[in-house]
């Protein structure tokens, strides 16, 4: 078995629940407590993948960035080495749709050759959703990367959309 190992970034305004999708997937558990994350948190998770080239044991090395649109000119340098990025947006608040390019592009020109995709998170929240599926799939298609309906709390789609970035980065 080919082991890997690959950085990739968690990306999204403040309370979009990055800390608590990463937790999720690294964990296997939710907390309602919010704690803002500053600067960076590194964490990881070794998965396997199927590929055609044979079973690859990957460790992803999960950076949890602070989020919010002054982040700062540090922020770059944070992105150097990652092969992916997850960009997060709240399903309830509409207005972190539009932050989702704007994370794209700035983390993509760092990282060109990069994958990416979009956790639209907090499904489980379904009479406070605020955004419809033809609205992420423009955003989606606008960045060429697919966009998963994730729940942190209950955890729907979140190892899915771990692994859809998995095969993306040792594809790459």
């Amino acid at each position: 078995m080919r082991k890997l190992s690959k950085k990739v970034c968690l990306l999204g305004d403040f309370s979009v629940g990055k800390t608590s999708l990463i937790r999720r997937f690294v964990e296997r558990r939710f907390d309602e407590r919010y704690l803002s994350t500053i600067g960076v948190k590194v964490d990881r998770r070794v998965m396997q993948l199927e590929t055609s080239g044979g079973d690859v044991a990957l460790t992803l090395m999960l950076w949890d960035l602070a989020g919010g649109p002054d982040a700062g000119p540090v922020v770059p340098s944070y992105y150097r080495g990652a092969s992916g990025a997850v960009i997060a947006c709240d399903l309830t608040r509409y207005e972190t749709l539009s932050g989702v390019a704007k994370y794209a592009k700035g983390f993509l020109a760092t990282n060109p050759k990069a994958r990416l995709v979009i956790a639209a998170n907090k499904v489980d929240l379904v009479e406070e959703r605020r955004m419809t599926d033809d609205e992420l799939a423009a955003v989606s298609s606008a960045i060429d990367a697919p966009f998963f309906l994730t729940s942190a709390k209950t955890g729907e789609q979140v190892e899915s959309m771990f692994q859809q970035l998995g095969a993306f980065v040792v594809a790459k």
